[in-house]
């Protein structure tokens, strides 16, 4: 199986671009994030016309989770157990947030997560981030516990750069979101608790990067991140024989269909 991920920054305006992609990357199952569109505004009938099936949790403009497979879909999930919300209304179910679709495909168990940005470390949206990583963590540990035969795959967009590497300056980043202390203990302490990222090894830095913004030059600079990665259970890990990240899907120009993402996919190959 070929597994992969991808914040595809607003799949209305890139689905020429993914689909492209997908076909010729030869991929059975890509989650997307950030699809910015509600569950009737996707445009499932591109994907289904290369043999993907589609399920999708979105609203607004905001967010969106996706997961597309052509190898089956079974026991979709909106929202992972515990999952905190955005805002001062407790009856808001997770499922408004759009952030996290699960799904099994060909018996891989694969969660489409968009991490909080967290915006600025004095913003209620940093202490919502650190929350919601804290509650992925407990229910992600309570799913290894009580099925550890199943290969789970933890992917997405998850706005935190592990190491000082991961980062084109580290200087630049002292006093911002995405590489704070606590961050990036909330994203070891899912490393702590079984999974592994698994995409690392195949593809080690520093210069390694997911995200690069549209301004500046920064993607011909590669002036970027690592934000993007594919978590692994021990069941997933060992099967894992191949990966990257397709940083050509970055780039514009010839040869290229519509306007890319500043978001890579990030790929693994698993054995069956």
């Amino acid at each position: 199986m070929r597994l992969a991920t991808w914040n595809v920054n607003s799949i209305r305006a890139r689905v020429d671009r993914v689909t492209d992609w997908l076909e010729r990357a030869d991929v059975d199952v890509l989650a997307m994030q950030e699809t910015k569109c509600s569950d009737d505004q996707f445009p499932t009938m591109p994907f289904a016309a290369l043999g993907y099936e589609i399920v999708h949790c979105g609203f607004s403009q905001w967010n969106g989770v996706a997961i597309a497979s052509r190898v089956g879909i079974d026991d979709v999930q909106v929202g992972f157990d515990g999952q905190p919300t955005w805002g001062d209304k407790p009856e808001v179910q997770a499922a408004a947030e759009a952030r996290a679709l699960g799904a099994t495909c060909a018996g891989v168990r694969v969660w489409s997560l968009y991490v909080p940005n967290g915006r600025t470390v004095d913003s209620p949206h940093y202490a919502y981030k650190l929350e919601w990583l804290a509650a992925l963590r407990d229910t992600a540990s309570s799913w290894l516990k009580s099925d550890p035969a199943t290969p789970l795959a933890l992917v997405g967009d998850w706005n935190i750069a592990p190491f000082d590497d991961d980062v084109w300056d580290i200087s630049l980043f002292q006093d911002s979101t995405h590489v704070t202390a606590p961050e990036r203990a909330a994203f070891n302490a899912i490393l702590d608790a079984g999974f592994t990222d698994v995409v690392r090894p195949f593809t080690p830095g520093p210069g390694t990067f997911t995200y690069w913004d549209y301004t500046q030059l920064r993607f011909p600079k590669n002036r970027g991140m690592r934000i993007d990665f594919i978590l692994g259970s021990p069941a997933l890990a060992e099967r894992v024989v191949h990966a990257e990240i397709a940083r050509d899907e970055r780039k514009t120009g010839k040869n290229r269909v519509g306007t890319p993402s500043d978001h890579a996919p990030v790929v693994v190959d698993l054995t069956p």
